[in-house]
């Protein structure tokens, strides 16, 4: 008994932000990525035949959000927390993520919830309070791995929002506050090293100056007497030769020296109350030696 089979021909059109999983009968044959997929198939023109199945099954490979929200979790030193985080993740293997797990999203899920668990653990509710991103950087190390096992990248996994317990919450209250405080006054500290040291600086400037100042005058002044003092030596030493000259003159012509003399009697005369005492040749005392 003869069969004759005729072929269909299937066409999937995989958009760039896709990628597709082929399945033949049932079996994965290949990665189709972005474009047009055309796909021929036998069918039998008889009851009994069997015709190949054509399955193509898109994986999206956009990065998305995936939000944990309101985990409670008890820290090392056993607070309760309520925790929210937001994780961001592409698919970087398609067959992978299908393959590996049933929902690549929902074990993403429990991953970073169990990690967040275990992260907030291994720490202290100050630990948290004064580092959260530490908290975020211990989930990402914890799950980055376990996730690329079935095809899925997490770029973050960030915390959100942190929840604390009303008592809890007051003494946070009190904390930042005291924190807020004590940040004001090491900033009015330290403005007030700084104007300190200004003006530190402005009087040891202007003492340098001032010094500055009285060093030039004296300097100045010392100058200044220098050249006095030279000046007058300088005349000092003109008049001495002066007179030399006219030591000189008055012993080689004395008349020169008896009218300098008529001179100042003259000038003498001309004050009333000057005196002058006059001797004669005559009353010169006798020499009573021989």
């Amino acid at each position: 008994m003869s069969r004759h089979a005729t072929f269909k021909t299937t066409e999937y059109i995989i958009r760039d932000t896709h990628r597709g999983l082929l399945y033949r009968n049932g079996a994965f044959e290949r990665i189709l990525g972005a474009g047009r997929h055309r796909f021929e198939t036998s069918v039998w023109t008889r009851a009994f035949g069997r015709p190949d199945i054509i399955e193509v099954v898109l994986v999206d490979m956009r990065s998305r959000e995936l939000i944990i929200k309101g985990q409670e979790i008890l820290t090392a030193d056993k607070v309760a927390l309520r925790v929210s985080i937001v994780v961001q993740f592409a698919v970087i293997d398609p067959q992978a993520a299908v393959h590996a797990v049933d929902s690549y999203a929902d074990r993403l899920y429990s991953d970073v919830q169990l990690a967040a668990r275990r992260a907030l653990a291994r720490m202290t509710l100050e630990d948290i309070l004064t580092n959260r991103n530490r908290l975020s950087s211990e989930i990402l190390d914890d799950v980055k791995e376990i996730a690329a096992g079935y095809g899925v990248d997490i770029a973050r996994a960030d915390v959100r929002d942190l929840s604390f317990p009303g008592n809890v919450q007051e003494v946070m209250n009190r904390v930042l506050a005291a924190e807020r405080q004590s940040q004001a006054q090491l900033v009015e500290a330290r403005t007030r090293a700084e104007v300190q040291r200004i003006e530190a600086e402005s009087k040891a400037e202007a003492a340098r100056l001032q010094a500055a100042t009285a060093a030039e005058a004296t300097r100045q002044e010392a100058t200044a007497r220098a050249a006095a003092t030279e000046t007058t030596v300088a005349a000092e030493t003109q008049a001495l030769e002066r007179r030399r000259g006219n030591a000189a003159a008055y012993a080689e012509h004395p008349a020169l020296l008896r009218l300098e003399e008529l001179a100042a009697l003259r000038q003498l005369a001309t004050n009333a109350n000057a005196r002058l005492y006059l001797s004669l040749r005559g009353d010169a005392p006798k020499d009573n030696s021989e």
